[in-house]
């Protein structure tokens, strides 16, 4: 508002939130804020409006009853109505401050609004994602917003000296929860006991098909657990591999006197950097048994072949997700799950070939040694409900283990 406008003050009719809202807003900006609420109004709510200084009226029953008196005032006393949500006036001017928020701030990532009628929370959520925006918009309790936008800006709880505030603990909660940045999930998610996986997709309950069966066992594969999911052990069993799960933290030399004819690396959450006991284990192994990794086994065989991994943005998730065979041009729509990437330009070209590619970021989603045995791709080939165009990988990961074998 101008000036002027916020001398002579505003006027809202509400039955809650909105009331306290603009009671909030007004004790903000330093101008005077009238209420008019229903006679049958929560009390409390009569009361957080005043403990920020409005003059809280009482009329009527209903709604209606408080528009008719704010409007009163409004022509009686010059003030500023300010409208409930529900008001196009009110999307529609709340929108342009979305639209500014994506010209002036296009990095941002979270847009804390204070909740009253919700003209704010929707004017700004209809800009921000019809525009494409992919951030968070936290709606909070008007007495709360301060405190939130503070706390969330300085990356701690900060409490706001003023009454009634309710924010604080739920932004402690929030920011107590640890970052996926340098953190070993592998080693919690993991079995704690070597086991061996006898089901095969093939004769895997409901969907078992009559008259057929899984591959007879012909190979024997161990499969690294930092959180694998069991559509993949039936896949390996389903092309005829025994399959036998260890502990992620399990030495090599305990993989190898297992006598496998492969070492599958499984995938899993958290942040590859600090697994330094699986990228010690994969140096281990490489070239002395074929290795076919998925999703954070393709992450932790980047950084034994000498690269670096990074954090998404935004990560990749969901089962639409083009990905580039880079040898034939063919493009497979894959599951993707991962919030990690492997930097394709800190990988020895003379040693590691790049195989797959996300067409959407160009992220890396797969690559080959060129010498040794060992291919790992970043998205999910086994995923369940699809799609299956990467299922192929499984068939090569065998062909791989029978030229090694012969």
């Amino acid at each position: 508002l101008e000036r002027e406008r916020l001398t002579r003050g505003v006027v809202a009719a509400s039955a809650g939130n909105h009331g306290q809202a603009v009671a909030w807003a007004a004790w903000r900006l330093g101008t005077s804020a009238v209420i008019v609420m229903p006679k049958t109004v929560d009390t409390s709510i009569v009361e957080r409006c005043r403990a920020y200084g409005a003059d809280v009226r009482l009329a009527g029953d209903v709604y209606d009853d408080t528009l008719a008196l704010a409007h009163e005032v409004e022509e009686r006393d010059g003030r500023t109505f300010v409208h409930p949500y529900g008001d196009p006036i009110v999307i529609a001017g709340q929108a342009t401050i979305g639209l500014e928020i994506m010209e002036q701030l296009p990095a941002a990532q979270v847009v804390v609004a204070g909740v009253g009628g919700g003209g704010l929370v929707s004017g700004l959520a209809t800009a921000l994602k019809t525009s494409g925006w992919r951030g968070k918009i936290y709606g909070v309790e008007p007495e709360g917003a301060d405190a939130v936008s503070r706390s969330i800006a300085a990356g701690h709880v900060i409490s706001v000296d003023h009454p009634l505030s309710i924010a604080d603990k739920l932004v402690a909660k929030a920011l107590s929860i640890p970052k996926m940045d340098g953190t070993d999930l592998a080693k919690v998610v993991t079995t704690k006991h070597p086991y061996v996986w006898e089901l095969g997709e093939r004769s895997h309950e409901p969907v078992a098909v009559v008259g057929v069966k899984d591959e007879p066992e012909r190979f024997h594969v161990v499969a690294y657990d930092y959180g694998i999911k069991q559509n993949i052990l039936r896949k390996l069993r389903g092309e005829g591999c025994k399959v036998t799960v260890v502990p992620a933290q399990t030495p090599a030399e305990d993989v190898l006197a297992l006598k496998p004819h492969g070492v599958f690396l499984s995938n899993g959450p958290g942040d590859p950097e600090p697994c330094t006991y699986a990228v010690d284990n994969i140096r281990r192994l490489m070239g002395r048994q074929p290795i076919f990794g998925i999703c954070l086994g393709h992450q932790l065989t980047g950084i034994a072949l000498g690269g670096k991994t990074y954090k998404l943005k935004f990560g990749h998730h969901g089962g639409n997700h083009p990905v580039k065979q880079l040898n034939s041009g063919k493009v497979e729509i894959t599951a993707h799950n991962h919030n990690f990437a492997v930097d394709p330009d800190s990988l020895p070209q003379s040693e590691v070939e790049l195989t797959h590619m996300d067409l959407n970021d160009n992220t890396l989603e797969g690559m080959r040694h060129r010498n040794l045995p060992l291919f790992t791709v970043q998205y999910h080939p086994e995923a369940s409900p699809g799609p299956h165009d990467s299922h192929y990988l499984f068939k090569d990961f065998v062909k791989m283990m029978e030229e090694w074998k012969g």
